[in-house]
């Protein structure tokens, strides 16, 4: 299924790392699954490929996996 309007996830503050977010939003249930998805190049940020787990997102940020996209919102 593709969403081509991104869903609004909360994160209640003002950034959240991609690995966290993954989860957090639901995209992902482990750790061990986000760790596999980012490095396989499955895990987009606003539309380009990244493959740092660490990264810091930014309220706005639009996540996209397995054809769902979310945004980061506060």
């Amino acid at each position: 299924m593709t969403t081509s309007t991104p869903i609004d996830v909360p994160i209640g503050g003002d950034g959240i790392r991609l690995g966290q977010f993954l989860k957090f939003a639901g995209l992902l249930d482990s750790g061990g699954d986000v760790k596999e998805a980012i490095i396989d190049g499955y895990v987009t940020v606003n539309g380009e490929v990244d493959r740092r787990r660490g990264r810091q997102l930014v309220i706005d940020d639009v996540v996209g996996y397995d054809g769902r996209l979310v945004r980061v919102r506060p």
